[in-house]
């Protein structure tokens, strides 16, 4: 039996005593398209951070093809990532560098790729997420909200990557942009055949990009399953949620009294 791309077993992590993630244990199948729901300080952003190694888990297993990935010494973890490509959730562009430094700057690094071969793969990638090379030249600060996110996939997909991250990667934007990056979102799953993770706030989002769903509420995944199933389940934390309704299990802090 083929193991999973990625593999998290009773998973924890804790801050201060409390537990942000709490026995986590979640299969992504090599080239699915897996989305994170769930209300802010869930534990979305931190199940990625953990799957790349930016948070040590204290407990439990994370393996990527079978190999354990956690205790991986620096230079082990470096190649390690090599395999990653990430959109934060905030772009994460250096504002110092032209748009195609951003987009090619893990090639950049690479000892083996010149600066003119960086230039033309990074030029190809914006034309990818339809972006022109005349945005090459320009700083993220002369671009909108609209074109840096696809600025920043474009870098999150310039190595062809086995596994993409992307973290809100339609927040702030309008509707139709939305409806543009998820749209650009699927086409490079299809191309790439890549194993994607998102974190989605907006619903027509999720139903638009994801193959399956999993809800994660106070550290814990409460629920799991497709995306016609976001529909039907009597699950009542994904009905509270993908209804956005005040009265449910979820609390908001605010409301909690």
């Amino acid at each position: 039996m083929t193991a999973p791309k990625i593999r998290m077993v009773d998973v924890c992590k804790a801050f201060d005593g409390k537990r942000a993630l709490d026995d986590i244990s979640l299969d992504v199948a090599d080239g699915e398209s897996l989305v994170l729901i769930g209300g802010s300080g869930s534990g979305k952003s931190l199940l990625l951070k953990s799957i790349l190694g930016l948070e040590a888990p204290d407990s439990g297993e994370i393996e990527i093809d079978g190999a354990e990935s956690v205790g991986l010494s620096g230079n082990e973890r470096m190649a390690w990532m090599s395999r990653f490509g990430v959109l934060f959730q905030r772009q994460g562009l250096f504002d110092s560098l032209p748009i195609w430094q951003n987009v090619a700057f893990r090639l950049l690094q690479d000892n083996g790729v010149s600066k003119a071969e960086a230039r033309e793969r990074a030029v190809e990638k914006l034309a990818s997420v339809g972006l022109t090379a005349d945005t090459a030249d320009l700083y993220p600060s002369e671009l909108s909200g609209g074109m840096q996110k696809r600025a920043g996939l474009a870098r999150a997909i310039a190595t062809d990557p086995e596994i993409i991250f992307l973290d809100e990667p339609t927040a702030g934007l309008d509707p139709i942009m939305s409806n543009i990056i998820s749209e650009l979102i699927t086409a490079r799953q299809s191309d790439l055949g890549a194993t994607i993770i998102s974190v989605v706030s907006d619903m027509a989002v999720v139903r638009e990009i994801a193959e399956r769903v999993a809800m994660l509420h106070e550290g814990r995944i409460v629920w799991q399953g497709t995306a016609d199933e976001l529909e039907t389940t009597d699950n009542e934390y994904v009905h509270q949620f993908v209804n956005q309704l005040i009265d449910g299990p979820i609390q908001m802090p605010s409301l909690a009294g």
